[in-house]
């Protein structure tokens, strides 16, 4: 009795049908089955049900199965990703809400190019997992779970208009590329070496606040380039933190060309541009505006700052509050690259929150190196202008530990070493260049 009825005939099999294989075999079967017969018909319809539900529902649960967190976690080079993920304010979204692109079939073919990822876990995984152009997470999946309606910050203090940014096609991750994995990429935290150190445990230390929210070297960097008539997010790779591999690459071939002290000195000399502007010192016409107060509604000039000699006399303050002015006149606050970073020094000395002790060694170096302070200390002030009364009329300037304190900020007492680690100053001027007997015994250093 075969499952679609009695056979037709009962004749033995010739020796072609003996020698056909199974599959040619059972498709004579099929074929010879009555068609007509509506039981026949029936049970076609329940064995194809049968096979969808098992061919569908199988392929949906390995679907089900690929797209969780847990799934993510099985391969030992994904642990730095898996655990900043749970730590993070997005652990209750799967990981592909937000590395697939909505749809079906942006879900299938995510899966077929996933299968390289297969291919390095077996033939040689990479030293770091980074995130590469074609990876980079659209707009779209932010938009499943945010509104583009906010025009300012959970806090309130910073102003944003999300969805005039969203129109001109700016990508949330050009802002927001730190909010789950906190930027580990371009810190280069997540190579094969530090893989291990990735525990629970760890990871709030790892994930410092300052690298899931939004740096403001980015936004700088972006509107300075909006007034000059460029729109660099209309380059993916503006969204993506570099390749460490190529980064180090570009920097070895910029540190081997001719030119590169006049590259820094125009570097330098167009961050300090945007400082003036930000801080009101230089006006311009511009479509971006870059002063601070335009996205920041609670930053405002402190008084200190509004009395009238505050521009000669605020180093005294800078010695004995020097963290306080860090808070804003930080420059690495301005700078969009992210440095390289030692997980072993993070975990064992953790976030550096230690407090200030007035240092005029401190500040001076400070000084020296912050383009915030070398905006104005490397133009010559006004009262040196006059310089044959200035040379024979300063000492009256420097005759105290404390006047001079405020000469050394630019001034070195005796000639630099070549060799020397100091930050350099903005001078080449130093005391014992005229000075070479020394000074009056009641008037040290």
């Amino acid at each position: 009795m075969a499952i679609w009825g009695k056979k037709k005939t009962t004749e033995p099999e010739s020796r072609e049908e003996r020698k056909a294989g199974p599959i040619r075999r059972l498709w004579q079967k099929f074929r010879n089955i009555d068609w007509k017969n509506p039981v026949n018909r029936w049970k076609l319809l329940f064995v194809s049900l049968i096979g969808c539900i098992v061919i569908f529902g199988g392929g949906y649960g390995v679907l089900s199965l690929t797209n969780s967190p847990a799934f993510c976690s099985i391969c030992h080079e994904m642990q730095p990703e898996h655990t900043s993920y749970t730590a993070s304010s997005h652990n209750e979204i799967s990981c592909v809400q937000c590395h697939v692109k909505p749809g079906m079939v942006n879900m299938v073919t995510h899966k077929v190019k996933s299968l390289k990822e297969v291919y390095y876990h077996v033939t040689g995984v990479p030293n770091q997992i980074v995130q590469t152009e074609e990876e980079a997470i659209s707009n779209q999946n932010c938009l499943q779970c945010h509104s583009k309606n906010r025009l300012v910050t959970a806090s309130g203090d910073l102003i944003v208009n999300h969805k005039g940014h969203i129109n001109d096609g700016i990508p949330c991750i050009t802002c927001h590329s730190g909010v789950v994995h906190a930027k580990m990429g371009a810190r280069e935290i997540n190579v094969a070496a530090d893989r291990s150190k990735w525990t629970p445990e760890n990871a709030q230390k790892l994930m410092e606040e300052k690298y899931l929210k939004p740096n403001m070297g980015t936004c700088i960097d972006c509107h300075d380039k909006v007034n000059k008539g460029e729109k660099p997010w209309k380059d993916v790779a503006y969204s993506v933190p570099p390749n460490p591999e190529e980064k180090k690459a570009d920097t070895e071939k910029v540190k081997s060309s001719e030119g590169t002290d006049a590259a820094q000195a125009a570097h330098n000399k167009n961050t300090q541009d945007i400082i003036l502007q930000a801080v009101g010192k230089q006006q311009k016409d511009v479509k971006v505006s870059m002063a601070c107060e335009t996205c920041h509604r609670e930053i405002k000039v402190p008084k200190s700052h509004k009395i009238d000699d505050w521009k000669t006399n605020h180093g005294a303050t800078a010695i004995q509050s020097l963290d306080t002015c860090m808070n804003c006149h930080q420059d690495s606050k301005w700078e969009k690259e992210i440095p390289k970073e030692d997980i072993t020094t993070i975990l064992k000395l953790g976030p550096q929150n230690s407090k200030y002790t007035p240092n005029v060694t401190v500040t001076k170096e400070e000084a020296r190196t912050n383009k915030f302070c070398s905006a104005c200390h490397s133009k010559r002030p006004p009262g040196h202008e006059q310089s044959n009364d200035w040379l024979t009329g300063h000492s009256v300037k420097a005759s105290t530990p404390e006047a001079k304190a405020e000469c050394f900020v630019c001034h070195d007492n005796a000639k630099p070493s070549p060799n020397s680690t100091d930050a350099k100053a903005p001078t080449d001027v130093y005391c014992q260049y005229c000075h070479r007997t020394g000074f009056k015994s009641d008037t040290k250093n």
